[in-house]
């Protein structure tokens, strides 16, 4: 008996094991505390940027209208 319990134990096991590789996670990928802060970083300069160009597009349009 205890030599087919141990047989059965470690086939159960690899199984269990071959089947944890197959399945997917939904989990995000992790992105390191760095990372996160360089994109932030350069997510703002963008935005920076973008109202810039935001700000010189409606002054360039309220002189338009003035003249």
């Amino acid at each position: 008996m205890n030599r087919k319990k141990k047989i059965n134990q470690t086939l159960k096991s690899k199984a269990k094991k071959a089947n944890a590789k197959l399945q997917s996670s939904n989990k995000p990928k992790y992105i390191a505390k760095a990372d996160r802060e360089a994109l932030a970083a350069g997510a703002g300069i963008e935005s920076q940027t973008m109202d810039a160009t935001a700000v010189n597009a409606v002054t360039l349009d309220t002189t338009s209208i003035e003249s």
